[in-house]
């Protein structure tokens, strides 16, 4: 089951520092839109095109790490 974490990027750096993140660990990492109707990689680069970031989103993964760094505002 995989854990949630719910976010409002608030810049392109910070969609970068997601995606970086992503990448490094092996596990899947998911962006959700809060509506469930849209699910994106998050380690691909064209997919967060389709994502709205003027909205909060759902971090979707098992990945605690991943987690760790958006609570502590690493992300």
């Amino acid at each position: 089951m995989s854990m949630i974490s719910v976010k409002r990027f608030n810049s392109i750096a910070e969609i970068q520092a997601l995606q970086k993140a992503a990448c490094n660990v092996p596990d899947d990492v998911y962006i959700h839109s809060m509506d469930g109707k849209t699910m994106v990689d998050a380690k691909s680069f064209i997919g967060l095109f389709s994502i709205d970031f003027s909205q909060d989103v759902k971090i979707v993964t098992e990945n605690e790490k991943i987690h760790k760094m958006i609570a502590k505002g690493q992300i």
